[in-house]
């Protein structure tokens, strides 16, 4: 790369080399915090080491330790592994790092808090830079790593929560070297990104200004007891005891594969009495935040209904058939006999007589003729639709609270990664290539298959990058009394972008008062 592709910017921790590219400096692999081996393994995040000369910050850094995704999950979605011990890094992409003041979005990942990084190709900040917002995207630890509970550690929970806490502090020491404004940040993210979202805004901590939380929940938040129960099995795979000592001493490599093991189990045989009810709550996740009392206080919905985080602007998304990517990329896609997703009704907390409350609502856009349609439809209420309304409604009910908006993505995509031709659909994930606006990239193709709408791109791209900047979205925010969600590519549409008032009433009213979602 010639010298005037290279740009510097002094960081509070040295100086860093950036590449240039169409207008766009970006700057990849930025240590946040040291890198946590040894006595940090398990310890809150420790302020990296400063360097001296020009660190090189032209490739994405080391991702966090991972098991990789296999079967027809892994054919469809990116997840690239990058070796190295300085997991907790971050990215930055700036229009103008000589400028001043510019709208700051930070992203955190998805990935079910056991997977995924910063380095998905779909997530390339330079879109947002284009629009001119300074976009960071961040690696926290997973998994064991970041969310096992162990009492005798130097943190005893929550590593993952604690790393994103250290990045937006970072994004608050630095980001001005970078042309951002540090009091005009949105933090954003999807799945268990959008879920460290809402855990995030129930801290209430003044690190960020505006949030966006697209597939997410707040009704998570393990007890102590239940992630004892889940970190004891993966010592039990390992023959040692659940302690930070041991757990210290065994690689990475196997660390991963007992606890690939144990979230087979909980995914695929899900068991309340073994795992206890707030692993469960989770439909299908071994680890997640821990309601510690410190990190995390209370479940963040409980936090979020108490009026934490109320005076921040909050966009919040679904897609119309989220739970479809994790029936139609396993076995579960050919269950077609109803009885047999009885134990994860059960084990989910789903309200008696769901299932034919829910096979009676079908439509030819959005198909139930089949039983993973039905369980398709009703796991994505239960763990994405509902909890998303019940974060809008507490809200709601706060007086003097910012604005939520809400809003629906239901394009489906035609990729059909089984044997038997079902396809994604409108399915958790497909919507992060419109609102990145990577729909070219090799990657996004997989997921979206061949063509996929650009103006669709073009409009949910455009409503994040709006509200990132100052707040704005185009529609009205959610209230109790209209209840107003904006549906992207409305009865699957790409071009049909419009308010619709209580979509699907009659199932959203079957949750009220449901403890699952309440």
């Amino acid at each position: 790369m010639s010298e005037q592709n290279t740009v510097e910017v002094e960081t509070a921790h040295g100086r860093i080399s950036g590449l240039m590219e169409g207008g766009i400096a970006r700057f990849l692999g930025i240590p946040y915090a040291a890198a946590p081996t040894g006595d940090l393994l398990f310890d809150a995040p420790a302020p990296p080491e400063p360097w001296t000369g020009v660190r090189t910050a032209h490739a994405f850094g080391p991702t966090a330790p991972k098991p990789p995704l296999g079967g027809q999950l892994g054919d469809i979605v990116s997840d690239p592994d990058i070796e190295g011990e300085e997991w907790l890094n971050l990215n930055v992409w700036t229009p103008d790092h000589r400028a001043s003041g510019l709208p700051v979005l930070v992203w955190i990942h998805g990935g079910g808090f056991t997977t995924g990084s910063s380095a998905v190709p779909t997530y390339d900040g330079a879109a947002f830079a284009r629009d001119g917002l300074v976009c960071v995207s961040i690696n926290y630890r997973l998994g064991v790593y970041g969310y096992g509970y162990l009492p005798d550690a130097p943190a005893p929970a929550n590593r993952g929560l604690l790393d994103q806490i250290a990045a937006l502090r970072w994004v608050r020491e630095n980001i001005a070297r970078f042309g951002g404004d540090a009091g005009n940040v949105t933090v954003a993210g999807e799945s268990a990104g959008a879920m460290s979202v809402l855990a995030l805004l129930s801290r209430d901590d003044g690190l960020f200004h505006r949030a966006i939380a697209q597939s997410g929940t707040a009704h998570i938040g393990q007890t102590p007891e239940d992630a004892t129960k889940v970190l004891k099995a993966v010592a039990d795979k390992l023959g040692i005891e659940p302690t930070c000592r041991d757990l210290t001493d065994i690689s990475a490599e196997e660390l991963l594969k007992a606890q690939n093991m144990v979230s087979a189990d909980i995914s695929q045989a899900p068991d309340a009495a073994k795992y206890g009810a707030s692993t469960m709550a989770g439909c299908g996740m071994s680890f997640m935040p821990v309601v510690d009392g410190t990190t995390l206080p209370k479940r963040p919905i409980d936090a979020i209904a108490d009026g934490a985080g109320a005076t921040i602007p909050l966009l919040m998304g679904t897609t119309a058939e989220e739970f479809r990517l994790f029936i139609v990329t396993t076995v579960l896609v050919a269950w077609n006999i109803p009885a047999l997703y009885n134990n994860h009704l059960n084990c989910y907390s789903v309200p008696t007589g769901s299932w034919n409350e829910y096979k009676k609502g079908g439509t030819g856009t959005y198909p139930r003729d089949a039983a993973c349609g039905v369980a398709c439809a009703l796991f994505t209420d239960r763990m994405f639709r509902i909890p998303t309304y019940r974060v809008a409604e507490a809200r709601a009910a706060t007086a003097g609270a910012a604005p939520t908006h809400l809003y629906e993505l239901g394009w489906r995509s035609p990729v059909t990664p089984n044997k038997i031709g079902v396809s994604v659909g409108a399915c958790h994930s497909v919507d992060l290539p419109f609102a990145w606006n990577t729909l070219d990239l090799p990657e996004s193709l997989k997921f979206t298959g061949p063509n996929p709408p650009q103006p669709l791109a073009d409009a949910l791209h455009g409503a994040w990058a709006a509200f990132a900047e100052s707040g704005q979205v185009s529609w009205a925010a959610y209230d109790t009394a209209k209840r107003p969600v904006m549906t992207y590519a409305h009865d699957n549409t790409p071009t049909a972008h419009q308010v619709v008032e209580d979509p699907r009433r009659s199932e959203r009213q079957w949750w009220d008062g449901h403890p699952a979602t309440s």
